[in-house]
């Protein structure tokens, strides 16, 4: 029944997701297979974190989309989440979940909390970075740096990831409670979570700095992450040619999984 339950609670919101366009028909394929398998192998801890990432993640992609538009051409993923970017984003914390079911253990549920607070503190960091009236800086230098460039950091994008590595956090917190599984205080977990989260996130701009693939734009003289920007062909610039940012994603979400292990000291 359980599987069911999942099968029928990701098709409603995966469909809405598609409808709306935030979703492509691969994202939306593989969003339904995941909160099948969240749910049905999990439970409510499981697949309302999931949810609680991807809702606020979508709305945000939303909000004052038009502002945001130049520089989502820029990048290769943006609001309209295709398999890759999904799985990028929630594989993990499947196999996580798969892993409670086969052996529970609180380890489990910690490195989930720190990989969907990760990609949760990620996503808010650039939504809400794009929007900040000062221009980010190098996460390695400190210099500032055109909005948009991979690498970047920002006072506003800290805050936003912190609140939503937090949000995560409390979240986890609240499903968990509501299903009576292995609890844990609030506020270890809003504390995990915010931690992790922005670690996470960090880690993330520091590979987009270093190892990401990145191109260049000829027309505009701008690092990109996409083959083609103002209607030209761009040229490699740096990095590895297989370092994706979906790869980054996944690599970065790992980072803070294992951050949020860190926290079962706090029990043991």
């Amino acid at each position: 029944m359980d599987w069911i339950i999942g099968l029928l609670s990701a098709a409603v919101v995966a469909g809405a997701a598609f409808y709306k366009k935030s979703l492509t028909l691969s994202g939306f394929a593989a969003a339904v297979l995941m909160g099948t398998v969240y749910y049905g192998a999990g439970n409510l801890f499981w697949f309302g974190t999931l949810l609680l990432f991807f809702i606020t993640s979508t709305l945000l992609s939303k909000f004052k989309k038009e502002r945001k538009a130049e520089l989502e051409k820029s990048y290769a993923k943006t609001g309209n989440r295709d398999a890759g970017q999904v799985w990028a984003n929630g594989g993990l914390g499947m196999l996580l979940c798969l892993g409670y079911a086969i052996w529970p253990h609180v380890a489990w549920q910690l490195a989930f909390v720190g990989v969907m607070a990760t990609v949760t503190s990620d996503t808010w960091a650039t939504e809400f970075g794009s929007l900040s009236r000062k221009p980010p800086r190098s996460v390695l230098t400190g210099k500032v740096l055109v909005p948009g460039t991979s690498g970047g950091v920002s006072v506003l994008g800290t805050a936003a990831a912190l609140v939503g590595g937090i949000l995560i956090g409390i979240g986890a917190w609240g499903f968990g409670h509501a299903v009576e599984m292995p609890a844990l205080p609030l506020w270890l977990w809003a504390l995990i979570g915010g931690i992790s989260g922005v670690a996470g996130a960090f880690a993330d701009s520091y590979l987009g700095a270093t190892v990401q693939l990145m191109r260049f734009c000829p027309v505009c003289k701008r690092e990109v992450e996409v083959d083609s920007h103002c209607g030209q062909t761009t040229v490699y610039l740096r990095g590895w040619h297989w370092m994706s940012n979906d790869r980054v994603n996944s690599i970065s979400s790992i980072f803070g999984g294992l951050v949020a292990l860190v926290g079962i000291f706090f029990i043991l």
